[in-house]
């Protein structure tokens, strides 16, 4: 790609993000904050560097991520999606070692949705027979 900037598109429930790698020392920002201050809670730090971890890429790549649409923990998995593809068009040599760990599977569960005459998704109301 152009300028040395590779790009990859991540999606998690509702949560889309956009994803550009650069070589670089490791810093991680999105939507121009740090990524740990950003995302606050340990799991999703950890999940968003897993697969830069698997691929021993942690300090050797600048990632920048906009990212939006859903909750933390979905953007998170949105996140980790984007890295993934974004290091695959970075070496194609990776996409091995990130496929075995099913990190290049976009994960299609999504909240089912509210049906009418119900309460929720499946929960009813109450039903009474006198």
């Amino acid at each position: 790609m152009a300028d040395n900037r590779f790009y990859g598109t991540g999606r998690r429930k509702t949560s889309v993000a956009k994803v550009w790698i650069t070589p670089g020392k490791g810093n991680i920002t999105i939507n121009n904050m740090p990524y740990q201050e950003y995302l606050k809670i340990q799991s999703n730090i950890q999940e968003v560097e897993e697969p830069l971890k698997l691929v021993q890429k942690i300090n050797d790549l600048d990632i920048k991520v906009a990212v939006s649409g859903g909750g933390i923990s979905g953007q998170s998995g949105a996140i980790k999606h984007g890295i993934s593809r974004a290091l695959v068009e970075y070496d194609q040599s990776l996409r091995s070692i990130l496929k075995k760990e099913k990190m290049l599977e976009r994960d299609a569960r999504m909240k089912e949705r509210k049906k009418y005459g119900q309460r929720g998704a499946r929960a009813r109301y109450q039903f009474s027979k006198r």
